[in-house]
C-alpha cells in the first residue's frame, strides 16, 4: 500500500498535468511530463525497499538498482529524450543512468544520515 501511495500520488498529479498540456496542444511537453510521471511512479514505489529493516543496506541498494534497471532504464530508452541509433548509444544511456543514480543515491543517503542524527 505504501508503494502505491509513494509512487501513485506523484504519478496521478503529473499525469493530470500532462493531460492538461496535451489538451492545450503542447504535445512534446505533455509527453515529457508523462514520462517523468512514470519515472516518479517507479522510484516512489521502489523506495519502500529501504523500509525492509531486516535487509542490509547493500541488499536494499542492490534490489533497488535492479528494480530501476528493469523499470527506469527502459523508460529512458523509449522516452525519446536520447538519440539511439546503435547499441553503443543504449550503453551510453545506461552509463548516464548509473552515474545519475549514484549521485542521487549518495545525496539521499547523506541527507538521511544528517537528518537521522538530528
Amino acid at each position: 500500500m505504501k508503494a502505491l501511495l509513494r509512487g501513485g500520488i506523484p504519478f496521478v498529479i503529473m499525469s493530470m498535468i500532462a493531460l492538461l498540456l496535451y489538451s492545450q496542444g503542447k504535445f512534446s511537453d505533455a509527453k515529457g511530463t508523462f514520462v517523468a510521471s512514470l519515472i516518479a511512479l517507479f522510484i516512489g514505489a521502489a523506495s519502500v525497499i529501504y523500509n525492509i529493516e531486516h535487509w542490509s543496506l547493500t541488499k536494499q541498494s542492490a534490489v533497488h538498482f535492479m528494480v530501476m534497471v528493469v523499470t527506469i532504464y527502459p523508460i529512458l530508452i523509449l522516452s525519446g529524450w536520447f538519440a539511439i541509433t546503435s547499441v553503443a548509444d543504449a550503453f551510453i544511456i545506461f552509463l548516464i543512468f548509473v552515474f545519475v543514480g549514484l549521485i542521487l543515491w549518495s545525496a539521499l543517503f547523506a541527507l538521511a544520515k544528517i537528518f537521522s542524527w538530528s
